[in-house]
Order: C-alpha cells, then structure tokens, then sequence
C-alpha cells in the first residue's frame, strides 16, 4: 500500500498534528514517546455455528466486508457441556488490523459508523482495561454502510478492541479523543 504514496487521512493527521500535540499536553521528553495505535481486532461471536454452519459462512463474509480483510475462524479451545461446545468447533470470526487498513478503519467508525447508531450518546471513557487499550462493543453490524441491509439473514453485534502503546488508561484516553472518538460525559475520564 506504501509504494503508490497513498496514506490514510488519519494517519497523516496523527503523524502531523495529533502526536506534536499530545507530547505537549502529556509533557513527554519525544515525539517518540507519545501513545500511538498498534492494532484494531474485531471480534464476532456466531454462537448458533455450533447448529447451523450457514451463519458462520455470513458471519466471515460480513465482518471481511467490514474490515477489508479476510476474517479468519475461531475455534473453541475447551469444552463446555452447558453451551453443547466441544473443543475444536468453530463458535466465531476474527480480524487484527494494522497499518493503513487500520487507520482507513478507525475513521470510518469515527465519521460514519457511530453517527449511524439509534440513540447514540457516546462512548463510555470506563472501557480502557488499564493498560491503555480500549474495547467497544457495536450491537448491529448494520451501521456499516458497506454492509446492505436486504443481504443480511440476522442482525449480529460485534466487539472492537483498539489497543495503543500507551502505558495508562489517561494517555490512551488523549490519543483516542485526539482522533476523534466521542466519549461521552463532560470529555474527563472517570476512575472506576
């Protein structure tokens, strides 16, 4: 993707000036230092593949429309008799992001997925795991443009996980909201 000189638009705004800025306001030494993404990983859980292998088949393909990327199949790695889960059967998709598709990805969450969702009033600041990654979970896949509506046979949720190379959740929080992200509440990070 390098070779044609294309960068994704977040990704220049971050390099020009979100990273400048957040070495100011988090009084860092280095640019070097300032928390930068590492991976987005989105994760599908397709409880009823265990009965029927056809929704397993439009879980993958819609979360490789999503993320422009081949979705690869979890497997469940123990048995669990409660849930009629053996080990080995497939219970999921999942697909890591880095680099530019990344980047492509977080801004069209940002602009144009999260306007999308009915009644939405932000994102909560308490979902960092303290250790400066961030997990959202998305009720509908439908708020996706790339998704259509008709094609879809059932209305499936599905987990983002941004993880960063920041050291605490209050760095993590500056770089998310520095891209644009819209936490809800006056814009501060309650502790939990």
């Amino acid at each position: 993707m390098a070779t044609n000189g294309y960068a994704p638009r977040l990704k220049e705004t971050y390099e020009r000036e979100i990273r400048p800025r957040l070495k100011e306001e988090l009084e860092l030494s280095s640019v070097m230092q300032a928390p930068r993404i590492e991976k987005i990983t989105l994760n599908m859980g397709v409880g009823e593949a265990k009965t029927d292998a056809k929704q397993l088949d439009s879980a993958i393909e819609e979360l490789t429309t999503i993320a422009g990327q081949r979705a690869q199949v979890r497997r469940a790695r123990k048995s669990i008799a409660q849930f009629k889960v053996r080990e080995g059967m497939p219970v999921g998709a999942r697909v890591t992001l880095r680099g530019a598709r990344m980047y492509e990805f977080l801004d069209r969450l940002v602009s144009i997925a999260l306007p999308r969702i009915r009644d939405f009033r932000g994102l909560n600041p308490g979902s960092f795991d303290g250790r400066g990654n961030y997990s959202l979970g998305i009720r509908e896949q439908i708020i996706f443009p790339e998704i259509n509506y008709d094609d879809i046979q059932q209305v499936r949720g599905l987990d983002v996980t941004i993880t960063t190379s920041a050291q605490t959740d209050d760095h993590a929080f500056a770089l998310l909201q520095a891209l644009g992200l819209p936490f809800s509440g006056d814009g501060q990070r309650r502790e939990q």
